[in-house]
């Protein structure tokens, strides 16, 4: 019975100790085979220096019971007196639910711990083929296995070998693992064994000595026949039978479940082909896929290749043959952007819910610091060999001995791996099952980071020191691969490292710079020397270089960068708007890499650099807003000419606004994801840019008002958008295409009132076209009555008598797209009424009309594609394109505006809907119809981004053409799909088309 005053005492003792639950402690303390050492401080000592006292006392507990009776003396005496023993088996009980399973179900496997006195005993190889000497079939290498990690996780826990140490001891046992299995299947098949030879070569973790507690296994497996067979008719082939079933059994032995669990998966599928080849082949098959067929990232996982099991001959020409290759990675064709793809695979292999909490693959995790390790030692191991380690810490070392990598970086990489990979391992220690995510329970939490030395406050302290590794580990591009380009070029201290030209060079290259050697002469131009301007592009330049190595023209982001800087370097604002607003650098990067036209833009005006840090900045502003703006701007000119060329100027900031606002929509960024709906970017840009044409419309009228006549015309006067304009559908390259009317004022004569509107669109048309460095905007009026041979601007009633006599069903169809958008908005306002009942006739269109219409588009199909041109991928013209989807929604409009108001729109897209929605075209085939007009008109404004100049098919240059894929959302190397994707799903609106509009 317990004394009240004695639980009090007890129950304070083990709170003080690290108890979190001292009444089951207690009962715990209460049982028979432990009533000795309850009041032996020696004990509750050890216990609270363990991860999780609770967890300890549990294990110690059922370990003590599964004691035999004669044995169980030995043992708590051995406890009490033995204090490294002491500490391993409570230190391994407190961090390890599974292996206090283990020793509960072999109770005599606590004697394992007794052996390894000497703390700087480290077992190797050798020393572990011995532990595992006497298993004979899969049961007992597996319990011969666990007691084997049992004393390495022993030696983890009580911090006598540190986390590499840790991870190199766990590679060796599963080197001599994978002896003993690859023996008892030679043993259950001795013919097998006899007539071939099979070398086992780890890869990935195993294969750099740094494996995890739980984690595959990866290997490949080498066979040749044996000397005896090879000569023999058919022996290559029975002996690579014979060696597929041999390492077919090792795989089962180390893999299958039995009562004392697994030991770790085989994982073969780093093989040639995957898992899609065959499990074993010959070196020359081996040599010859990897010459004609291996991808870079097969080169750069053979990088950890290392042979551990089986024929050592075999094993050791397989890693004399492949290495080579290896080190000839980064000379392959496709290097760049292969290199572009293994980096990105790094963020899309994240589980959404598992970001935040993933050690291995989330930002700033395990994965970021192996990628960049082995992608520096690709680029820089062709030259030296001493950064040819397989072991990510000693490859670490070794760049920063070579001075490819600052050691200031270094060694800040070396602490945050370290922790990451230690966190891993206790992670992974608990259940021994093969995870990577940091638990959410307070009490995992609490364990894992007592077990990391964190006794404070566990839970906090971790968090704390696992988000400052990790932040280190989120720039480890700017650490490890770009920083020392800077160093290339920067003015060292004496006796600093840095890169030769030629290794920066490589590095440029490695990272898709075609021209490392300008590269090189714009990062001295703006990173050299002690200024503050200087230190802050040193600071900069690192993040940007990543930025715009990720795009499809590095070198015309970097050297945009350098003008733009060269424009605005001893503006205060400029650098510091970068440097702390870390959405304005990473916006500009995007916007300067991603073709022409949207740095010419900025380069004409470089103070609109501000608008890449405002969150508000790339918002698109109304046309109300904009013709305000732009009209005061005209009012403060003193003649005409400044007045329209301020308003050109307010157009080409606009366009600036739209064309960064499109590319960071269609690229994203960290702060500001890819836009996932292509059709709402579309929407977007032809708003913004109908609106800012249709402003500076406005103002160059009124200046040309302004110039002859004051404030007030003689006659009235309005400018009526057609085409893509009067549709709010413009592009980057689109014209202008108008109509002008007039209607003389009272008591004005009608021929004055001519003359005048005549003069005001001469005027116009002339200060819109005034050869300056801002962008042209084209006035395109050819849709006007009687085409060029009419007159520009006509009264409303000559409209009305010309339409009303002579117009023929193309010019109706015309006025769809007829929109006021300048000028005098009740005479606009009355010029639609006039349309309105011939774009919309009542009882819709005869079948004369709709002859004529098809008859047209057949003609206009066969006339106006360009000579040369590829028909199936003309976005304008061609198969399935935009005159394709737009003629096709216009006859359903004449046909049925009548009767359905939905249709009564001007928007191409707006119509497609309402014709759904009306039954007039199915769901799949309006779909259709949508998806093939937005990809096309996304092309167009995507080819003016990219060249700076209007197209309307696909570039032929191999960059640009990469850019337009970056831009509609495909990766580097994946323009062969971009382009069949456009003919697939043009071809499809194409039949579409067919049945809808040429009734086929």
């Amino acid at each position: 019975m317990t004394v009240p005053g004695r639980r009090s005492s007890t129950f304070s003792r083990l709170l003080r100790h690290g108890f979190t639950d001292p009444s089951g402690a207690e009962r715990l303390l209460d049982v028979p085979e432990l009533s000795t050492l309850r009041g032996d401080d020696v004990l509750l000592d050890a216990l609270g220096a363990t991860a999780d006292p609770d967890l300890a006392l549990r294990g110690l507990v059922c370990l003590v019971e599964a004691q035999p009776e004669t044995e169980r003396q030995t043992f708590t005496t051995t406890l009490l007196a033995a204090k490294p023993f002491r500490d391993r088996l409570l230190g391994v009980l407190g961090a390890s639910e599974a292996l206090a399973d283990h020793l509960a179900r072999h109770p005599r496997d606590w004697e394992s711990l007794v052996t390894y006195e000497a703390a700087d005993l480290h077992p190797g190889v050798a020393e572990f083929e011995r532990g595992l000497a006497e298993a004979t079939d899969e049961v007992s290498l597996r319990v011969a296995y666990r007691r084997c990690l049992l004393a390495i996780a022993a030696r983890d826990v009580c911090g006598t070998i540190d986390v590499a140490e840790t991870a190199a001891e766990l590679a060796d046992l599963a080197t001599a693992t994978l002896r003993a299995a690859l023996a008892i299947a030679r043993a259950a098949a001795p013919a097998d064994a006899a007539l071939c030879r099979l070398a086992v070569i780890a890869m990935g973790k195993c294969g750099g000595h740094e494996l995890n507690y739980v984690s595959d296994v990866d290997v490949i497996f080498v066979g040749e026949p044996a000397p005896e067979v090879g000569d023999l008719e058919g022996g290559e082939a029975k002996a690579m039978q014979a060696a597929t079933r041999l390492a077919s059994h090792l795989m089962r032995i180390c893999s299958e479940t039995t009562v004392e669990g697994t030991i770790w998966p085989v994982d073969a599928n780093l093989r040639p082909e995957g898992r899609n080849g065959p499990l074993v082949r010959t070196l020359s098959s081996h040599l010859a896929y990897y010459q004609r067929w291996a991808k870079t990232w097969e080169f750069q996982a053979l990088l950890k290749a290392r042979a551990v099991a089986g024929d050592p001959e075999l094993g050791a020409q397989y890693i004399d043959a492949v290495s080579p290759l290896v080190w000839q990675a980064a000379e392959r064709e496709n290097f760049v952007p292969d290199v572009q793809k293994m980096r990105r695979r790094v963020v899309d292999n994240i589980p959404a819910a598992q970001i935040d909490r993933e050690l291995k693959l989330g930002p700033g995790g395990l994965r970021d610091v192996e990628f960049a390790v082995q992608l520096l030692q690709l680029v820089h191991g062709r030259s030296d060999a001493g950064l040819h380690s397989g072991t990510t810490l000693d490859a670490l070392a070794a760049l920063a001995a070579g001075g490819y990598v600052g050691r200031a970086d270094a060694a800040q990489l070396d602490e945050a791996y370290r922790f990451l990979r230690a966190m891993e391992h206790r992670i992974q220690l608990y259940r021994l099952r093969r995870t990577h995510l940091v638990p959410e329970d307070d009490a995992d939490l609490r364990r894992l980071g007592r077990s990391l030395g964190l006794r404070t406050d566990p839970v906090a302290d971790l968090n704390k020191e696992w988000k400052r590794h990790a932040a280190v580990v989120r720039r480890l591009h700017e650490k490890l691969f770009y920083r020392p380009l800077l160093d290339a070029v920067a003015q060292l201290a004496p006796g600093e490292i840095r890169l030769s030209p030629k290794a920066a060079g490589q590095r440029l290259e490695a990272l898709g710079y075609e021209d490392p050697a300008a590269a090189l002469r714009h990062l001295e131009a703006l990173a050299s020397g002690v200024s503050r301007k200087a230190a802050i592009q040193r600071t900069l330049l690192p993040v940007l270089l990543g930025w715009f190595a990720d795009s499809a023209d590095p070198d015309a982001g970097l050297l945009g960068f350098r003008k733009v800087s060269d424009a605005l370097g001893k503006t205060p604002w400029y650098l510091r708007l970068l440097r702390d607003e870390g959405a304005a650098a990473e916006n500009l990067a995007r916007v300067l890499s991603a073709g022409r036209l949207a740095p010419d833009l900025l380069l004409r005006a470089p103070e609109a650099v501000a608008l890449l840090g405002d969150p508000e900045g790339l918002k698109p502003r109304g046309q109300d807003h904009l013709e305000q703006e732009v009209l005061a701007a005209v009012g403060r000119a003193s003649d005409a000419e400044q007045a329209v060329a301020a308003a050109r100027g307010v157009r080409r900031r606009e366009l600036f606004r739209t064309a960064a606002a499109d590319l960071i929509g269609s690229y994203g960024t960290e702060d500001s994801p890819r836009e996932p709906d292509p059709g709402a970017l579309v929407d977007r840009v032809g708003e913004a840019v109908t609106d800012l044409n249709a402003a500076t419309i406005a103002g160059a009228l009124r200046a040309a008002v302004r110039a002859e006549w004051g404030d007030e015309l003689p006659t009235r006067f309005a400018v009526i958008g057609m085409g893509r304009f009067g549709g709010h559908e413009l592009g980057y390259g689109s014209d202008a295409d108008v109509l002008f009317v007039h209607e003389p004022r009272e008591g004005v004569d009608e021929q004055d009132a001519a003359r005048a509107a005549g003069k005001v669109v001469a005027e116009m048309r002339r200060l819109l076209q005034l050869p300056t460095a801002d962008p042209p905007l084209l006035i395109d009026a050819d849709l006007r009555p009687e085409g060029k041979s009419g007159p520009l601007v006509r009264t409303l009633k000559s409209y009305a008598a010309y339409y009303h006599r002579w117009s023929l069903v193309w010019e109706s169809q015309a006025l769809l797209r007829a929109e006021p958008i300048a000028g005098d908005r009740e005479l606009g306002d009355r010029f639609i009424e006039l349309a309105d009942p011939l774009r919309y006739p009542a009882e819709g269109l005869g079948e004369d009309a709709v002859r004529e219409i098809r008859r047209l588009k057949a003609r206009m199909e066969s006339e106006r594609l360009p000579r040369g041109a590829d028909p199936t991928l003309h976005a304008k013209l061609g198969r399935g394109g935009l005159s394709d989807v737009e003629w096709t929604v216009q006859l359903l409009q004449m046909q049925h505006g009548w009767v359905e108001p939905g249709l009564r729109t001007t928007r191409t897209r707006d119509a497609l809907r309402a014709a759904h929605a009306a039954g007039l075209i199915p769901t799949e085939e309006a779909q259709t119809l949508d998806e093939a007009w937005v990809l096309a008109t996304r092309v167009r404004n995507a080819v003016m981004l990219v060249r700076g100049r209007p197209g309307d098919t696909f570039p032929s240059d191999p960059r640009e053409l990469a850019a337009v894929g970056r831009y509609l959302g495909y990766e580097a190397g994946h323009v062969g799909e971009m382009v069949d994707d456009y003919r697939r799903i043009t071809r499809r609106a194409r039949a579409v088309v067919e049945e809808l509009f040429y009734g086929a």
